[in-house]
C-alpha cells in the first residue's frame, strides 16, 4: 500500500464522489479545548463516506467480472454505498442484509437499485447467503471494510481534510470493521505531518481496542451499542495497517456517543449518526491528550432513523 495508489484511487474516484466540506464549531472547540476540524462525510453521496471505497472497488472490475455485478453482505452503509456506485457505474449490486437493519438503510438501498436479500443477524447467515449468490450469479464479492481497494478509497477522506488542513497534529476516526481508521492511517502516514491516528470504539463493542492490545483479532460477546454501523469486527486486511499505523483506541459509553451526538446537532446543526459521533465522543472523553491541538474527525456518515432518535 504505498503513496502512489492512494494517489491513483483519489484520481480515479474524484468524477464520482463530492468533496465533501471540512466544517467547524467555536463552541464546540471551547468545550473540547482544541481545534477541531469535521470532514462531513455526512454530505457525500447516500451519507456515509463508504460511497468512496466502494466505487474504487467498482472501479478496479475486469471487463469480464462488471457484467456478472457485486455481492456484498452489510446492515446499511456499505449495502447503500454499493448499490449506489453500482448503479452510477451501470453494474447490478447483490445485497445481502440482516433483518435487524435499520428501516432508513434497507429503503436507502433501495431507492439506489440494490436487489435486497434479508438474512438472519449473524455474521455466518450473512457470509453464507452472500457465498451462495457469489455461485450462482458469478457476482465478485466485495466486503464492506476489509477489502483493499475499498480501504484504499475510504482514505481519501483523510487525504482531502489533510489537503485542507496539512498541520493537523491528530487525526480521529470511529472504529467498526476498520477500514475508515486503515485507510485514513495510510493517509496521514504518506499525507500529514507527524498527525497521529486514534480510533473512537463503544466499550459495548471494543474488540478493536482489545485485538490492538492482545496483537491477534478479537471477536465481541455482545453488540448492544447505539452505534449500529460499529458492531463489525477488524480483518486481516485491517487489522495489521492499524497495528503499524494507528497510535491508540479510546473507547467511550453510550451515553458519550448521545451526548457527542446531540452536541453536533444542536451546534453544527447538522444531522450525523450515532457511529460518527464516536470520533468526538472519543476526544471529549480525553480533553488532556487533545489540549489546545489540532483535531481533524471524520464525520462518517448520517443516515439516522429519525423516527427513533436517541435524545
Amino acid at each position: 500500500m504505498d503513496k502512489q495508489k492512494l494517489i491513483d484511487t483519489h484520481k480515479r474516484i474524484a468524477p464520482y464522489i463530492h468533496r465533501t466540506p471540512v466544517m467547524t464549531s467555536r463552541l464546540i472547540n471551547q468545550e473540547a479545548g482544541a481545534e477541531l476540524y469535521f470532514k462531513c462525510e455526512n454530505f457525500q453521496g447516500m451519507g456515509a463516506y463508504k460511497l468512496r471505497g466502494a466505487t474504487n472497488a467498482i472501479l478496479q472490475l475486469s471487463d469480464a467480472q462488471r457484467p456478472k455485478g457485486v455481492v456484498t453482505h452489510s446492515s446499511g452503509n456499505f449495502a447503500q454505498a454499493l448499490s449506489l456506485a453500482a448503479q452510477r457505474l451501470g453494474v447490478d449490486a447483490h445485497i445481502v442484509m440482516p433483518s435487524s437493519a435499520p428501516k432508513v438503510k434497507v429503503e436507502g438501498v433501495k431507492t439506489y437499485g440494490g436487489k435486497i436479500y434479508i438474512c438472519d443477524p449473524t455474521l455466518e447467515a450473512r457470509e453464507a447467503e452472500a457465498d451462495r449468490i457469489a455461485k450462482e450469479t458469478g457476482a465478485t464479492f466485495m466486503h464492506p471494510s476489509n477489502d483493499l481497494e475499498v480501504i484504499l478509497g475510504q482514505g481519501t477522506a483523510a487525504i482531502e481534510l489533510l489537503q485542507d488542513h496539512p498541520d493537523l497534529e491528530f487525526l480521529v476516526t470511529p472504529i467498526g470493521g476498520g477500514g475508515l481508521i486503515a485507510g485514513s492511517a495510510l493517509a496521514a502516514h504518506y499525507f500529514g505531518n507527524n498527525c497521529q491516528v486514534i480510533g473512537g470504539e463503544p466499550f459495548e463493542v471494543d474488540d478493536a481496542y482489545r485485538s490492538f492490545h492482545s496483537g491477534k483479532i478479537e471477536s465481541n460477546e455482545t453488540t448492544n451499542t447505539i452505534a449500529d454501523g460499529l458492531k463489525t469486527i477488524l480483518g486481516s486486511n485491517t487489522f495489521p495497517i492499524i497495528q503499524k499505523y494507528v497510535q491508540d483506541i479510546i473507547r467511550v459509553t453510550e451515553e458519550e456517543i448521545v451526548a457527542a451526538m446531540k452536541l453536533i446537532w444542536e451546534r453544527m446543526k447538522i444531522i450525523v449518526e450515532p457511529s460518527s459521533a464516536v470520533a468526538l465522543a472519543a476526544v471529549l472523553r480525553e480533553p488532556l491528550r487533545f489540549r489546545k491541538k489540532k483535531v481533524g474527525i471524520v464525520i462518517s456518515g448520517g443516515n439516522v432513523d429519525l423516527g427513533n432518535l436517541p435524545f
